[in-house]
């Protein structure tokens, strides 16, 4: 089990970074420079994590064996600034969870060469397991349509103005409303994320083999 916890650590170090990293310099690119001013276009994780959304919660997970998902510190935006108003906020947001999911497809492919065709040790394949896993897991509970999760920037791209006024006030709590969300409905989250890392393992087989 320290093993992986261990592999779990790194594997969330190097992939909330990423995911991060994604959302600021997307939102630079379409003409916001708050990350970049910030800092936080960085590979530094510790600009990025929170320390119980990206560590404590997920080691968790892993611990009483459930999907294993988390959140990082949100990179400021200011909305003002993107171009393609709401939308550009959405692709900002999209940015994040894609990279994990990338990451989490790029995973599959070394675990599969490595099953299939090096035949490397036990360890080299646990690796590569809880990468996909975690990214998918990340990818997964991210796109929830939940403020102020990545998923509830696309929904307010598209909802009338009283359900985005909504949301706002949601956001406004930031990550403690996520909290209190999965200590509530923590089983019905832990049902669906599980439904969302078994279809994209199934597409990543489809794929690859």
């Amino acid at each position: 089990m320290l093993i992986s916890i261990l592999i779990v650590l790194i594997v969330i170090l190097v992939s909330m970074t990423l995911h991060e990293l994604m959302h600021g310099f997307v939102a630079y690119k379409l003409g916001d420079d708050t990350a970049k001013d910030l800092g936080r276009l960085t590979l530094n994780p510790l600009k990025h994590l929170d320390p119980w959304m990206s560590v404590v919660f997920p080691l968790l997970m892993l611990l009483t064996g459930g999907p294993i998902f988390g959140a990082a510190k949100p990179v400021p935006i200011n909305t003002r600034m993107l171009r393609y108003n709401e939308w550009g906020f959405a692709l900002v947001a999209l940015a994040g969870p894609l990279t994990n999911f990338v990451l989490a497809f790029i995973g599959y492919i070394f675990w599969y060469l490595s099953a299939n065709v090096v035949g490397a040790p036990d360890l080299v394949l646990l690796f590569w397991n809880y990468w996909v896993v975690v990214n998918l897991g990340f990818f997964a509970f991210n796109l929830l349509p939940i403020p102020p999760l990545d998923g509830s920037r696309l929904l307010y791209a598209i909802a009338p103005d009283a359900v985005r006024r909504l949301m706002e006030k949601m956001e406004s709590f930031g990550l403690i409303f996520i909290i209190i969300l999965i200590f509530l409905a923590g089983a019905l989250l832990s049902t669906v994320i599980g439904h969302v890392v078994g279809w994209s393992l199934w597409l990543f087989q489809s794929i690859i083999g």
